[in-house]
């Protein structure tokens, strides 16, 4: 396939910080002096139509897009950057990951890809580099290459025989620089073990003296080969066990449960308080180690072990624990360089049935005082009322004179709002309900407005309705502690000059707005002359870079003042306006941008004299490494589960059954479901009640969630 290959070689100074590894200080260079351990990705082959995006010109990345689907620019990429000598590979227990990973020397590389900005027949590529802080051969035409180049770690199927993969070995770790330990170098580890054997192989171990940008590493390492049955050699390399803690710290525990330190992942599910919690984990230490970890800490918190579980695929150990309250099942087992834990407890129905009583009762004791509670207050208000009421005079009211309102004002009144655009009457007054009731029924009738019948006629509350000519008035009177209140809204409460008045206000106040000048604070653009503002970001669970962030504001000025501003600061981040589809009027404004961490959107309203902002930014390189950007032209669903049972959800004639605690923060990866975009209804069915129905509008492009939560009721958030 023809290579397209552009720009210039770029002096790289970027110290790539990845997995928990801790800044090390490497020799300084001379200033300019290139790093040879970080490819420029500017020199790479690209696939054939390639465009690149230069709307942010990044030194140590490149993006560029491709006329073809995203599932055959991930092929055509792995074949395309292989022939370039690229050696492709995969992380550890990252086996499914869409993003693809090189190696080539001591250089590493990173490739992501997202579905082009509203063109489903097109690609992004991400290239990205990727700095190999512990180098290690790759067997030349190795299989199933698993890598991580931070402890490290390598297994593969190397196509030699034993012998001729073990020369490869010992010329090429001595090419970078690692040495074969013996008794003498190895003296540093006290509990070395050297001399294990191993059926039907061969093993050394090896550390790298010697610190430099490529190796920072300093723990040693073992190399096990053995024999295939086909020919072909085992290869693994690994940190050296006797090189790893013996002795485990704990972490935060997770759903209540204890958690080894250092782990490379783990996730809980439940709370201390869970009926049922688990947790589960990749250690990076020795079963032995991870085992006396776990008994350590169990009895510790009053567990037992009651002997063996049965073994399930992949366990060497499976233990049955209990306390007084739960039991549960350990089980350890290895992968890669781990020790998997998995770790569950489940309350007993004796336990259960003793937290219920002990809720039945608590919960009895609580109505019991909130009751008795209640009682005193609502005693105690009715002497205050009634001592309010005695103060309040029942004496007959006479109209104010000169009243400007379309209803006469008792001479008393005080605190007079008036809204006559709206229709809206408010004040107080020192008289009763009853006199003031009296003197609006009395004085309304006499000038021709008929009352509707009402059955709120007390001592401390009246409401009265009238109408005349089409138009109508309501009117509550209320005893608001020493005084009363008495609003009344309606259409024989408008008046025309007023409503007038009310629109030339609104017009001048858009028109003589200053100029609109930048919130340095705000991470999105918004004027410090607003009225109100909010913004809101959406994560994945356990993530730290942000899907979607959107800004509400509402600034008093035009809509084209308001427009011309974010145009103008938004092209100062670099953003750049599409045309296609793009909305103004006086009214309100659509306009989509090209941003450089993904698309968003721009939308202008009006409102009571403001202009709405709706400002959304999308994240694609943050949605592509979660994994949860939409196929081509359609709309991602996400279904998550807060509540303690498993429920099933049906949407576009599918049911998806949801765990309890999927999607959550200890569970992040929830069921999904690729939809075309629409509006569709689904419905929730939860174990002992009725299914309950909603509607959801989705758009091509879009990833939303739907959590239920511990209640049962559905919260839709559009994630990107």
């Amino acid at each position: 396939m023809p290579m397209i290959r552009r720009g210039a070689q770029v002096p790289a100074r970027w110290l790539l910080l990845a997995c928990g590894i801790l800044a090390i200080v490497i020799p300084s260079r001379p200033a300019g002096a290139a790093d040879d351990g970080i490819v420029d990705v500017h020199t790479l082959p690209r696939l054939d139509g390639a465009v690149e995006d230069t709307s942010r010109p990044d030194t140590y990345r490149v993006i560029y897009t491709v006329p073809t689907p995203l599932a055959g620019t991930s092929d055509a990429t792995r074949k395309l950057l292989s022939a370039d000598g690229w050696v492709p590979y995969v992380y550890p227990l990252d086996e499914r990951s869409a993003a693809l990973t090189f190696k080539k020397g001591r250089q590493g590389l990173r490739v992501s890809f997202t579905q082009a900005r509203g063109r489903p027949d097109q690609s992004a590529v991400f290239y990205t580099p990727n700095r190999i802080y512990a180098n290690v051969p790759f067997p030349e035409g190795a299989i199933d290459l698993v890598f991580d180049e931070t402890r490290p770690y390598l297994s593969c199927i190397a196509p030699g025989a034993l012998d001729a993969t073990a020369a490869f070995f010992t010329k090429d770790m001595a090419a970078m620089g690692w040495r074969k330990l013996n008794p003498d170098t190895a003296s540093r580890w006290p509990n070395a073990d050297l001399a294990g054997a191993v059926p039907n192989g061969v093993r050394v171990f090896y550390d790298h003296p010697d610190r430099d940008a490529t190796h920072v590493y300093q723990k040693p390492v073992m190399l096990t080969l053995t024999r295939r049955d086909d020919g072909r050699t085992n290869v693994e390399i690994r940190v050296a066990p006797f090189a790893l803690p013996e002795v485990l710290e704990a972490d935060d525990d997770m759903a209540g449960l204890p958690r080894p330190k250092p782990t490379k992942s783990a996730r809980g599910l439940g709370s201390a308080s869970s009926n049922k919690r688990e947790i589960s984990a990749a250690a990076i230490a020795e079963l032995p180690a991870v085992r006396a970890f776990y008994q350590r800490e169990l009895a510790a918190r009053g567990w037992q072990e009651d002997g063996s579980a049965p073994l399930a695929p992949g366990d060497e150990v499976a233990i049955k624990i209990s306390n007084s309250d739960e039991t549960g099942v350990l089980r350890l087992g290895r992968k890669y360089d781990f020790t998997m834990v998995s770790l569950t407890a489940q309350v007993k129905e004796s336990a259960l049935a003793a937290r219920a009583k002990a809720k039945k009762e608590a919960d009895a004791r609580f109505l019991s005082d909130a009751l008795g509670t209640a009682q005193q207050l609502i005693a105690a208000d009715d002497i205050r009322r009634k001592t309010q009421a005695a103060s309040l005079s029942d004496a007959p009211l006479t109209a104010l004179a000169d009243g400007k309102t379309p209803v006469p004002l008792p001479e008393n009144a005080e605190a007079v709002t008036f809204e006559g655009g709206d229709g809206h009457l408010e004040f107080s007054s020192a008289s009763s309900v009853k006199a003031l009731s009296s003197f609006y029924r009395a004085a309304l009738k006499s000038s021709g407005w008929k009352e509707q019948p009402s059955v709120i006629n007390q001592p401390n509350m009246a409401v009265m309705a009238f109408s005349k000519g089409g138009k109508s008035i309501s009117m509550t009177v209320m005893q608001m502690g020493p005084k009363v209140n008495v609003r009344a809204d309606g259409s024989g409460l408008v008046t025309e000059a007023a409503k007038a008045a009310a629109g030339a206000e609104v017009e001048v106040q858009a028109k003589s707005a200053e100029p609109l000048k930048p919130d340095p604070e705000s991470p999105l653009p918004v004027p410090t002359q607003r009225s109100s503002k909010s913004l809101a970001t959406t994560k994945i669970p356990g993530g730290e870079a942000p899907l979607r962030r959107e800004l509400e504001a509402r600034i008093p000025a035009s809509l084209d003042e308001v427009l011309a501003f974010y145009r103008a600061e938004l092209a100062k981040l670099g953003w750049q306006e599409k045309t296609d589809g793009a909305a103004a009027s006086a009214e309100r404004a659509q306009i989509e941008f090209t941003s450089p961490q993904g698309p968003a959107v721009l939308k202008l309203g009006r409102a009571k004299g403001e202009t709405t902002v709706s400002l959304a930014q999308k994240n694609a390189d943050a949605a592509a490494k979660a994994e949860i950007m939409p196929k081509a032209g359609q709309a991602r669903l996400m279904l998550g589960n807060m509540a303690a049972n498993e429920v099933a959800l049906t949407i576009n004639k599918q049911t998806v059954k949801i765990a309890a605690g999927a999607g959550g923060p200890q569970s992040p990866k929830g069921p999904m479901l690729d939809l075309p975009p629409g509006k569709y209804v689904y419905a929730l069915r939860l174990p002992g009640r009725p299914a309950r129905s909603e509607s959801l509008t989705v758009a091509a492009g879009e990833a939303w969630g739907l959590l239920v939560g511990p209640s049962g009721d559905v919260l839709p958030l559009q994630m990107y």
